[in-house]
């Protein structure tokens, strides 16, 4: 079992309207900076359940870069390599939620510090490693580019990897971004899609048969989320399906990024995979609540406190 979790991706702020139904193109009041990045929010939740963690990335020498930096460190991720560019802002996203639960994002992530660092050829012991892959990080050239680098790197060496395939709908249109998805997925030991994710990678079958077709690429764990109807976690031969929590929703993003981190963390530590599942789907129910994408991240205390509520 690897001893340490890595992931790479895009850092950045996230600034989140008050207002529904704006679509950003209204005047609104926004909270924020909020530390933010499907890879970071990840993380820095895997961190706090107490797992080893690093993460490659870029943020800029400016006041949204230190923010950033300073929670993931607060938090117990390693942050060594980071790199901080003097010449380069730090990545920034907006957000706005519509009365349907549907959402807008604006990026700010081209030129930034957030597609800027790089995957250094040595210097990573990812022979212990479990590389974790959130695919959104894979529709920026740059950032696709060296997400593959590590995940070349991490199987060379003998490391596991895990994906979630976090799919937004205009990636899949582009062909580079697929092709790089398929690969990725072929090769994962862990596999934690949402039921979109299942969608949008195998559209007209039934949730069923897209799950055979993600079992026989070779994952040995696979942990679909099912959002508001909880969660399914296949482990070999055994199913779990476990039930959701209902809970006041503030702000969803980062609820499955929050998940992944939960239950990777809890598995790398010898949790049984249905019990790493409970405390997942428990956590991912717990970041819903808060106005952040990072804001919602919990403790093992927190998780257990609130299962024996619920």
């Amino acid at each position: 079992m690897p001893t340490n979790i890595v992931t790479a991706g895009e850092l950045l702020v996230e600034f989140v309207s008050h207002t529904k139904d704006c679509a950003l193109e209204q005047i609104s009041n926004y909270s924020g900076p909020f530390p933010s990045g499907a890879p970071a929010i990840f993380i820095d939740q895997a961190a706090r359940l107490g797992a080893q963690t690093s993460i490659l990335g870029g943020v800029g020498a400016d006041g949204f870069g230190k923010a950033l930096l300073q929670r993931l460190k607060d938090d117990g991720v390693g942050v060594e390599h980071i790199f901080i560019d003097p010449d380069r802002p730090t990545g920034v996203a907006f957000v706005s939620y519509f009365s349907d639960g549907q959402r807008v994002f604006i990026f700010h992530l081209a030129g930034t510090a957030a597609d800027s660092f790089q995957v250094p050829n040595d210097g990573l012991k990812l022979q212990d490693t479990l590389f974790h892959i959130s695919a959104s990080s894979l529709g920026n050239p740059n950032l696709r580019k060296m997400v593959l680098k590590t995940f070349d790197q991490t199987i060379a060496a003998g490391g596991k990897v895990s994906c979630d395939p976090n799919i937004r709908p205009e990636l899949m249109r582009d062909t580079e971004v697929r092709v790089a998805l398929d690969d990725i997925i072929s090769k994962c030991t862990y596999l934690l899609p949402s039921t979109d994710d299942l969608t949008h990678l195998y559209p007209g079958i039934t949730e069923e048969a897209a799950i055979d077709r993600l079992q026989s690429g070779g994952a040995e764990i696979i942990a679909l989320k099912r959002g508001s109807k909880g969660a399914l976690i296949l482990d070999g031969k055994s199913e779990f399906a476990i039930a959701p929590h209902h809970v006041s929703e503030v702000d969803p993003t980062g609820a499955g990024d929050c998940f992944c981190g939960t239950f990777l963390a809890l598995l790398m530590q010898g949790y049984s995979a249905e019990t790493a599942g409970e405390y997942a789907n428990a956590a991912g129910a717990l970041s819903v609540t808060k106005r952040g994408p990072m804001e919602g991240n919990s403790s093992l205390e927190l998780i257990q406190d609130f299962l024996a509520e619920n």
